[in-house]
């Protein structure tokens, strides 16, 4: 029987080595990630999401336990073998250039191309497919500084779908949207599991859309990590404890927070 998870984290400690001190952000995390599936990772501000998703993609070792992707150490990867089995989309701006929507996207392709960077045959239909999965071919000759800022969202993502990983982690991909965009990202999002079997997993601050679209949900609280679907969340009242606050409560009933 085919092996569903793509990665799994056991017990990890998560945080960083200062001088010679560690210090630990959150303790005893298990979390696993399977193919087709949408997952939300949501906390409070400085809870430490991302260092948990640079955890398990290799960027910081876990200062306990181990990662596991494709059921091989994160840490024996290969910066080549990595690139081609785990894909990363972060919120940084990106430094001035001219490239155009089309060769951005390209770029998904480097871990494939040899050392010239030529584009074979399937590096460019690895890119088409992927401007028509996100719905942006219409875009491929535009500089990419001339494109909205959702739109740009879509390029990213297109550019993590052409390099062809069963894993997509998206950090804060809906910030800086508006409503209208995030729902179009989150809708698209969803879409691509469906479509393509990868696992995509973005941590984002919509509870409430996450809530609605998302297969499963890791939250995190500076007490625990943990993992189930959202349907689940809501039946045994975890929602309800997620901000300490007497003028956000949890609908049970509707299944999303009002401000009182």
């Amino acid at each position: 029987m085919e092996n569903k998870i793509i990665l799994k984290a056991s017990q990890i400690n998560i945080g960083y080595s200062h001088k010679k001190e560690k210090i630990v952000v959150a303790s005893d995390i298990s979390i696993s990630l399977e193919k087709g599936k949408l997952i939300a990772l949501i906390g409070a501000n400085g809870v430490g999401k991302s260092t948990l998703l640079k955890t398990i993609t290799g960027i910081l070792k876990p200062l306990s336990g181990n990662v596991l992707l494709n059921e091989k150490k994160i840490t024996a990867y290969d910066p080549l073998e990595l690139a081609q089995n785990l894909s990363i989309v972060l919120t940084e701006k990106l430094p001035p250039s001219n490239l155009t929507v089309f060769e951005l996207i390209a770029l998904g392709r480097q871990p494939y191309t040899n050392w010239i960077g030529k584009l074979t045959a399937t590096d460019l239909s690895k890119v088409n497919e992927a401007m028509e999965l996100t719905q942006i071919s219409h875009l491929a000759d535009k500089k990419h500084y001339e494109i909205s800022d959702g739109q740009l969202q879509k390029v990213l993502i297109a550019r993590a779908l052409a390099q062809d990983t069963p894993l997509i982690i998206l950090d804060e991909p809906t910030t800086h949207l508006d409503l209208l965009h995030k729902v179009s990202l989150f809708k698209l999002l969803k879409k691509l599991t469906q479509e393509t079997e990868k696992c995509i997993l973005f941590s984002t601050h919509d509870i409430d859309m996450a809530i609605q679209l998302s297969d499963e949900m890791i939250i995190m609280t500076p007490e625990i990590v943990i993992q189930d679907e959202p349907c689940n969340f809501i039946s045994k009242g975890i929602f309800a404890t997620l901000f300490n606050d007497e003028h956000i409560i949890f609908d049970q009933e509707k299944g999303k927070f009002i401000i009182v």
